[in-house]
């Protein structure tokens, strides 16, 4: 899937330029590359930020500003976090929102924190991204944070532990990027989600994965009696029991 060394993340970056960028806006989805992956070179420091952003100044038309516009903001949010990383060298032991220590968090049963791991929760988004990372040491962007979202609002899960296992699977894990995305998803965070945002896995993929292109990839038995016929959690009840506990979380924190 890589070609590793700097010509490698040299080719990656000419053809996104070439090839990929132009249907960027499609980014949110799954199934097509429509991603640079020039992550894990950026990981390994195989090629730089300043590269990456200079290769696009000089070689975009006009009419693909909007899309360029928006690889680089990501590239800026990659920069964002490694300068928390500065200021708070404990991102991935420590809550950065010292409130979120009192969060009932949890430990899953190992049987379903394994079914998490290894893409056997019943739910197919999920279960393809985890199945994705397992097979390949990568996973789709939008994927990552909804099979974050799981762990930690479905099932109640400590995202440390989802962090630790991203680190340890991750081709491109990231010291600084790692901790602060399941930070942001957690909502203890810099710059954090909303408590209340729970994504839901079957609506994004209703919207990013219509034709389940990405889900029929990883996930070939679904539709069959191989697969889970229900979630190791109800959905619902689950996104119900975490808004009431990041409800009383902040009903709780002390006024000034």
């Amino acid at each position: 899937m890589w070609e590793p060394g700097e010509q490698g993340a040299a080719n990656r970056l000419s053809d996104f330029v070439s090839n990929v960028l132009k249907n960027y806006h499609r980014r949110d989805e799954p199934g097509p590359v429509t991603t640079s992956r020039l992550s894990p070179h950026l990981r390994f420091g195989e090629i730089s930020p300043h590269t990456i952003w200079h290769a696009l100044e000089r070689t975009l038309p006009s009419d693909a500003q909007k899309n360029k516009a928006k690889f680089l903001s990501e590239i800026g949010w990659r920069e964002f976090s490694y300068n928390i990383l500065f200021h708070f060298p404990e991102l991935a032991s420590k809550n950065f929102r010292p409130e979120f220590d009192r969060f009932p968090w949890g430990e899953p049963e190992p049987g379903a924190l394994r079914a998490w791991q290894k893409g056997r929760t019943g739910v197919p988004l999920v279960d393809a991204g985890m199945r994705e990372l397992w097979r390949t040491g990568y996973m789709h962007n939008r994927v990552r944070m909804v099979t974050a979202s799981f762990l930690i609002k479905n099932m109640l899960t400590d995202w440390r532990i989802g962090e630790a296992w991203f680190w340890d699977t991750l081709v491109d894990a990231d010291e600084a990027n790692n901790p602060a995305s399941w930070q942001w998803v957690a909502g203890s965070g810099a710059d954090a989600a909303p408590y209340f945002r729970v994504f839901n896995p079957m609506l994004q993929a209703e919207k990013f994965d219509p034709q389940q292109e990405y889900i029929s990839r990883w996930v070939p038995e679904i539709g069959t009696t191989d697969y889970p016929g229900e979630p190791i959690v109800d959905m619902k009840a689950s996104r119900d029991k975490a808004l009431a506990a990041f409800s009383e979380l902040k009903a709780s924190r002390p006024t000034e």
